[in-house]
């Protein structure tokens, strides 16, 4: 039984490191990403592991074999570039090809001959030089994409301009990994590389594209009927758990299917997200997984701390950092003059290549490949991979100090080929889709008034969708799919939802997200309209009693009372309901007065022709 415990040990000393790591560095206000890598260092081997001979309880307290953490790690990398892709579509997908294609693909070819020739001048071969040029010209997707969110960076020109290089870098993976493959067939022959054996290394790419293939033609078919179903049977009370599970089997799912056809699993799950990106479940996927992603990264993150071997820096400290700190001024060197010429503004530039300077993940596993193919040379390249590792250590550092460069500067200039995000800043978010809510939306169009909608019913959801609404499916009583819808940055919510208890979970939510938003909510009657203003609307609409009052008065009318009584009468009444609300009204929200039952007095000598 004890063996059986001890499998899971590993594991279970993560996830208590990360139980004591998140809320520390919140208090401490340090990045979470330093924190796990950190806690990678301290748990590790070389950390508290090499006290554990003299002290075996420390065995308990450590992770021994980095080995068990390492598909979770691939796949909290997996679960990041998924939610990279629910931020794009096919359509922004092709309007940053360019800039992807372009710029991205410049910058790691460019990157990879400087510094293969910088291995070349030190003696290596050209294969050598070329599989260490390759592996260190890519940066970390997995570090600098947290750590540029976590700074709010991710929506201007740098965070734009970062993530195309980024996703350039992923894409560029494969045919690295394929180079290295037709280098050491070239080594092999001796200089002069069969024609055969070449053909066999590039048809491995056939697999890769037609796994690629058929995962966007698969994934167009089937995802958004399997997510109507679930949220169908979520709607029946019974799909709560299932929604969760529906977004991991997509990730993984994704991810193994392009592993099988030669790609990486992270690609695959990239994929997946762009093309959940176009369906109206986007935002529920994305509320549904963010747990799982942050402590599948965490899970990364420790690993990388994991492999920093102590003992071999302590051995050359001088060479690795001294490696470190080149790889790390070459690399912004280039990036910062290809985005350049490429428009950036000179601090906005300088932010992009400091970020994209240290060396990533995937430096990894181009030198694994590298020497299981005999090209590169184990020693030098395990003190390449290691100073690769201090490098990355360095990346919230150096993301903070090109922020405060680019704070100095005026605002960054927008590049044609990044097209802005689609997001709901400036927007009116409306919560509901029903026949109100569509009025509302129709209303808000026809003015020229951006919004986004949200609805818990699949059916409206899809209506609206096909009418060229912005609908989404989406339970907006949450406060973190109000946070992925813009609340933050929203003009004002709308609730017309006809369930009391749901327009009052949604009034609370956004309330406490944002003092200052105007927020407009349909009420049933009087009483529950006192509740909203007591949860802090800004007005509040009872269809109930607005309804009753406009029908007394058509009836009264009709049955010959003298119309300025009856409009005395409906203006007292409509004044008795505002003195409730006004009561019912925080009182640092009663500076201004409520529009709700307000409505201009007809005057009664026109209605009676003067009588």
């Amino acid at each position: 039984m004890h063996g059986h415990g001890g499998d899971y040990k590993d594991l279970v000393v993560f996830l208590a490191a990360a139980g004591v790591i998140v809320p520390l560095v919140n208090r401490l206000k340090i990045s979470p990403v330093l924190g796990f890598l950190a806690a990678g260092v301290l748990l590790g081997p070389d950390g508290l592991g090499r006290f554990a001979a003299a002290l075996p309880w420390l065995s308990w307290l450590t992770i021994g074999d980095p080995a068990q953490l390492a598909q979770l790690s691939e796949l909290g990398v997996a679960f990041l570039l998924f939610m990279i892709g629910l931020e794009l579509s096919w359509e922004r997908l092709r309007a940053m090809r360019r800039l992807v294609f372009g710029l991205g693909l410049m910058q790691v070819v460019v990157c990879a001959a400087v510094i293969g020739a910088g291995f070349l001048l030190i003696g290596q071969t050209l294969a050598s030089a070329a599989v260490l040029g390759m592996g260190l010209a890519l940066s970390s997707t997995a570090v600098v994409m947290p750590v540029l969110a976590e700074r709010g960076r991710l929506k201007g020109v740098v965070g734009r301009s970062t993530f195309a290089i980024l996703l350039a870098q992923d894409l560029s993976v494969a045919p690295i990994l394929i180079t290295v493959t037709v280098l050491a067939a070239v080594a092999q022959q001796g200089g002069a590389p069969d024609p055969a054996i070449l053909g066999r290394s590039l048809f491995t790419l056939v697999p890769a594209a037609v796994g690629l293939g058929l995962l966007v033609v698969l994934g167009r078919v089937v995802l958004r009927p399997m997510f109507r179903s679930v949220a169908r049977a979520r709607k029946a009370a019974q799909g709560g758990e299932l929604f969760v599970a529906a977004s991991l089997l997509v990730v993984v799912g994704a991810g193994l299917a392009a592993q099988a056809s030669g790609l990486s699993m992270s690609i695959g799950a990239l994929v997946a997200g762009v093309l959940l990106a176009e369906t109206e479940f986007r935002r529920e996927v994305e509320v549904s997984i963010e747990p799982f992603k942050g402590l599948l990264l965490g899970v990364f993150f420790v690993g990388v701390g994991l492999g920093l071997d102590l003992d071999a820096i302590a051995a050359d400290p001088a060479g690795i950092f001294g490696l470190a700190l080149a790889l790390t001024v070459v690399k912004a060197g280039v990036v910062f003059g290809l985005t350049r010429l490429w428009g950036l503004g000179a601090r906005p530039a300088l932010e992009t290549a400091l970020v994209l300077a240290p060396a990533g993940e995937f430096a990894f596993v181009v030198f694994a490949t590298g020497m299981v193919e005999g090209l590169a040379p184990p020693g030098l390249t395990n003190t390449v991979a290691l100073a690769a590792t201090v490098s990355i250590f360095s990346i919230p550092l150096l993301a903070m100090i090109g922020q405060r460069l680019a704070r100095r500067a005026g605002p960054d200039a927008a590049l044609p080929d990044i097209p802005a995000p689609a997001t709901a800043d400036g927007a009116v978010i409306v919560v509901g889709f029903g026949r109100v809510g569509r009025l509302i939306g129709e209303m808000l169009k026809e003015h020229a008034q951006p919004f986004i909608a949200l609805d818990t019913d699949a059916g409206a959801v899809a209506a609206g969708r096909r009418d060229g609404f912005e609908v989404f499916y989406g339970d907006a009583g949450r406060r973190e799919m109000l946070q992925h819808c813009g609340v933050q940055s929203a003009r004002a919510l709308v609730v017309t939802m006809d369930a009391p208890a749901k327009v009052d979970e949604v009034v609370q939510a956004a309330r406490a997200m944002r003092d200052d938003l105007i927020l407009i909510a349909r009420a049933r009657d009087d009483q529950h309209a006192v509740r909203l203003y007591g949860l802090g609307v800004t007005d509040a609409v009872p269809e109930t009693t607005e309804a009753s009052l406009q029908l007394a008065e058509n009836i009264l009318v009709d049955l010959g009372v003298p119309i300025g009584l009856v409009l005395a009468s409906i203006h007292e009444r409509r004044d008795r309901f505002r003195k409730a609300f006004q009561a019912a009204t925080p009182a640092e929200r009663r500076n201004r007065p409520s529009r709700a039952l307000r409505r201009t007095v007809r005057n009664p000598r026109s209605e009676t022709g003067g009588r």
